[in-house]
């Protein structure tokens, strides 16, 4: 694996050969539902969708986070490396992290190149028609959040359609990337058999790249940000869906010989 580096992803996407500067949301530094182990997690600002069940609509805005230097955001990491060495790794979360791409793509190579850590990136991919494909060198492992399979249901759910987000993912195969499959489910809104046999035959179609489908069952923990921010929460009465509608979901997509968690 070849590391990119800062300069070189900054000169491609910005036009300068400055560091870029990134905006984080917040960091957390010993998750474990953030990928393999347990993870130091970046959580960037910025995010272009505008998702009903979103539980931070706070990272929506990208000025609305921090501002950090690449050589803050390593010192915030350095001291945790020895042990998510042998742990886990490093996952770059966000909002969406392709909003801030130049700032992630030279994060990603400072903490491959320097720490040597293991790196997994949070993504729908909608964006990542804008980054080249040396971009996600110092990249281990894909998080893809594939938010509906349905063109319609997507673009109504999220603000955006679906197909960057599956050219996305066949783009990773090519690239030879790993992924986990993510899918929240929302119940009236992702919760159809149909729609989720669909997702679970395009993810066989990208065969050994993914290794793992986590179904994801949608709660209500963000509602209180909504109403925080002045905004008005469109799944309020929407219910957490029953363990029962959990492993029925789970159940679809094991049926087509996927790992699901």
């Amino acid at each position: 694996m070849v590391a990119v580096s800062s300069t070189a992803t900054s000169d491609r996407t910005r036009g300068s050969s400055e560091p870029p500067i990134g905006y984080l949301h917040s960091v957390e530094s010993g998750a474990a539902v953030d990928g393999p182990g347990m993870r130091f997690v970046f959580f960037v600002s910025g995010c272009q969708f505008r998702c009903q069940y979103c539980h931070n609509p706070d990272t929506w805005k990208l000025h609305n986070g921090r501002p950090v230097t690449l050589e803050q955001a390593m010192a915030e990491v350095r001291p945790y490396a020895g042990f998510l060495k042998i742990a886990g790794g490093v996952t770059i979360s966000g909002g969406e992290p392709l909003m801030q791409a130049p700032f992630v793509g030279a994060l990603f190579s400072r903490i491959k190149s320097e720490l040597g850590l293991h790196t997994a990136l949070d993504t729908q991919g909608f964006l990542a028609g804008n980054v080249a494909d040396d971009w996600f060198d110092p990249v281990d492992l894909v998080l893809l959040d594939i938010k509906q399979i349905d063109p319609a249901k997507h673009l109504e759910l999220t603000g955006h359609p679906v197909q960057p987000t599956l050219d996305f993912a066949r783009r990773l195969v090519r690239l030879g990337k790993k992924m986990w499959v993510r899918y929240v489910l929302v119940p009236g809104i992702t919760d159809n058999n149909v729609d989720i046999r669909n997702l679970a035959d395009f993810v066989v179609s990208l065969g050994s790249a993914v290794e793992r489908v986590e179904v994801l069952p949608f709660h209500q923990m963000g509602a209180h940000k909504w109403e925080s921010l002045g905004m008005s929460y469109p799944l309020a009465r929407t219910p957490t869906p029953t363990a029962e509608q959990v492993q029925q979901a789970r159940g679809l997509f094991a049926s087509r010989g996927l790992l699901v968690t």
